[in-house]
This record gives C-alpha cells, structure tokens and sequence, in this order.
C-alpha cells in the first residue's frame, strides 16, 4: 500500500531517506522534510508491506527552468528510495505512480526527475519507467578568494 505521508509520518520518511542520503542525518532530514511540507508544494509518499515501511518518494513543483521541458510548473522527482531486499518488486513505480498522479492534479502536464552521473542503478531505474534522458551535464564549483 502507498500512502500520501503526513507531518505525523515524516520521522518514517526521514529513517527511509537517511539509507540513500548518507551524508544527512534523520534529524536534520526530519527538520528539512517538514519545513518542505510546510510550503505545501510538494509530497511524500510512504509503501508499506505489511505494516513495514519500505520506501519513500518525494515530489515537489518546479517552476523554474527544467531541463529539457516545455511547460511550468513540472512535477519533479526529488527522491526515490526502496529497501535493497524489496527491491524489483515494482514498489519504486509504485511510489513513481503516485507522484505522477499527485503532479497532474496539480495542474502538471511534464514529470522530470534527475540522478548522479555514476549512478547506474538509478538511470536504469528511470530509464525502465518510461523517462527519456534530456541531457548530461558536470557541474562546476569554484571558490572566490578575498
């Protein structure tokens, strides 16, 4: 079952999102999550089975340039995570799934998403549901000195 998370559920969302986000902490993931529900453009989305919890999605509106869409505002796909032993048992589209049909009741005619370069697992992923690639890009930092 896919259910749409509430600020009561968000130290679950956290919990799940801290396995694939490893450089936070379900603290601050839990502050991050509810400040992003509280400005009401975006949702999460919990799969259980058998009252475990063992993935998340998080979406959110982008009205800002998205790569390779035509349309504004496009649903995004901020995140996607399933338990590794539940995996390719189509929970990911599942959770997918409800984030498309979250983003088009709000008026989104384009769903995007990204991944790392290196993350083969998750082009794959997206690749299998139905995404095109749109383009591949490095991006560059540089610090200003005094």
């Amino acid at each position: 079952m896919v259910i749409k998370a509430e600020l009561k559920d968000i130290s679950t969302v956290a919990s799940l999102a801290v396995q694939m986000w490893e450089d936070n902490t379900v603290e601050d993931l839990i502050q991050e999550f509810t400040e992003i529900l509280s400005k009401g453009n975006a949702r999460f989305f919990l799969k259980y089975e058998n009252d475990i919890p063992v993935g998340f999605s998080q979406c959110q509106l982008r009205s800002d340039y998205v790569e390779g869409t035509e349309t504004t505002p496009v649903g995004y796909l901020e995140g996607i995570f399933v338990r590794e032993e539940y995996r390719h048992m189509g929970y990911a589209k599942e959770l997918l799934a409800a984030c498309e049909a979250w983003a088009r009741d709000q008026g989104c005619r384009e769903f995007a998403s990204d991944c790392e370069l290196d993350n083969t697992e998750s082009y794959h992923f997206h690749m299998a549901v139905g995404f095109t690639e749109a383009n591949r890009i490095i991006c560059f930092t540089k610090k200003i000195l005094k």
